[in-house]
C-alpha cells in the first residue's frame, strides 16, 4: 500500500514543461517545419540522437511518429497524432513515449502556439505528463534540456529551409497604419523618437536574450540610423535605415532595410506622424514595405511595430 501510495505521489508532482523561443523567421516557415516526415527528420531530437524513422501526417488524427536512436544504438520511440491543427498558430500532439519492447512508460500531451514577433517568430511549447511507469521519471526531469537541444536543431533546419529558397526571386507587397495616443507632450515623443539615449530605452531586443552589436543614430534628412543585435542562438538582425524628412514634433519619414544573417528580408518606408492633443500626443505610423526573395511575412512586421510602439508608451512613463 505504502509503494503504490509512494508512485501516485511520484506520478503527481510531475510538472508540465513551458519553453518559449524567438525565430527570426516567418510564423508559415515554422510552421512547415512541423508538417512533414522530411522536415521532423531533420530536427526533431535533442544533439546527439538521429531519427531513423518517422512518420508525420498534418491533419486531426495524423500521425506524429518519430524513433529516436541515440549514440549507443538504443532507440526510444514517441509514437502519437495530431489531435488540433489551426494552420499558423497551433498545433496540439498526443503521444506516447515507449520502451525498446513497446511498453508505455508515460504519456504526454504537446501544445505548440506560433506568434508573430517584430523580427519572425515567438514559439510556445507546453508538455504535460501522465506518468505510466516511475522509471520514465528520470527522462521526463531530463525534457527541458532535450527541448532547448531539440529547437537549436530547429533553428538549423530553418536556416536551411531560408538557403533552399534563395534562387527563388519573389517580392510581395504589404501596408499597414497603426496609432497610438500618450498621455505625454509631443516633445517628449519626439525625443523618445529621435534622441539615442531615450530611443534605445524601448528599440532593442529583449534583455537577456539579446546582445547589442552596432547602434547609431543621426536624424536629419540624409541621416542615418543602424541597429545590429546577435540574439541567443547565434541570430542577427540588422535595422539599416535613412531619414528623408524631419519636421520637428509633427513628422518623421524615412526609409530602412531589414536583414537577417546578411540576407536580406524587405524594404520599407515609414511615416510617423504626431499631434498634439491637450497634454496628449496622439501617433500614427504607416508602413509601406516589400518583402524579398521568399521571405513570408504574414503580418508578424505590424505586430511587431504594435509591440514597440507600447514599448515607447512605457518608456515615456517609467514605474
Amino acid at each position: 500500500m505504502q509503494a503504490q501510495t509512494n508512485e501516485a505521489a511520484a506520478r503527481a508532482a510531475v510538472p508540465e514543461l513551458r519553453l518559449s523561443r524567438e525565430f527570426h523567421t516567418p510564423r508559415g516557415t515554422v510552421f512547415k517545419a512541423w508538417s512533414s516526415t522530411d522536415h521532423v527528420k531533420r530536427w526533431f531530437c535533442p544533439s546527439v540522437f538521429t531519427i531513423p524513422v518517422a512518420r508525420v501526417q498534418m491533419h486531426v488524427g495524423g500521425p506524429f511518429e518519430v524513433c529516436m536512436r541515440g549514440p549507443d544504438g538504443v532507440e526510444h520511440w514517441t509514437r502519437g497524432r495530431f489531435t488540433e491543427v489551426v494552420p499558423n498558430e497551433r498545433l496540439v500532439i498526443e503521444m506516447d513515449a515507449t520502451d525498446a519492447a513497446g511498453k508505455t512508460l508515460f504519456k504526454a500531451q504537446t501544445t505548440v502556439t506560433f506568434a508573430d514577433t517584430f523580427c519572425g517568430t515567438r514559439l510556445d511549447v507546453v508538455q504535460t505528463y501522465t506518468v505510466l511507469d516511475p522509471a520514465a521519471l528520470p527522462m521526463i526531469g531530463g525534457a527541458t534540456i532535450g527541448w532547448g537541444e531539440t529547437l537549436d536543431r530547429l533553428q538549423a533546419e530553418l536556416g536551411r529551409m531560408a538557403n533552399a529558397g534563395e534562387a527563388a526571386r519573389s517580392a510581395v507587397h504589404a501596408i499597414f497604419h497603426l496609432e497610438r495616443t500618450y498621455d505625454a507632450s509631443a516633445a517628449l515623443v519626439w525625443k523618445a523618437l529621435t534622441d539615442a539615449e531615450a530611443k534605445a530605452r524601448w528599440f532593442c531586443g529583449v534583455p537577456g536574450r539579446w546582445q547589442l552589436l552596432e547602434r547609431r543614430m543621426d536624424v536629419r534628412p540624409g541621416g542615418r540610423e543602424r541597429l545590429k543585435g546577435r540574439w541567443e542562438g547565434g541570430d542577427v538582425t540588422d535595422f539599416d535605415a535613412v531619414y528623408f524628412d524631419v519636421v520637428p514634433q509633427e513628422r518623421l519619414v524615412y526609409a530602412y532595410d531589414m536583414y537577417h544573417n546578411d540576407r536580406k528580408l524587405s524594404v520599407s518606408l515609414a511615416t510617423v506622424q504626431l499631434t498634439a492633443d491637450g497634454g496628449k500626443t496622439k501617433l500614427a505610423v504607416t508602413e509601406q514595405g516589400v518583402f524579398l526573395d521568399g521571405y513570408e511575412d504574414a503580418g508578424s512586421r505590424e505586430h511587431g511595430t504594435g509591440e514597440l510602439l507600447d514599448a515607447l508608451g512605457a518608456s515615456l512613463n517609467p514605474a
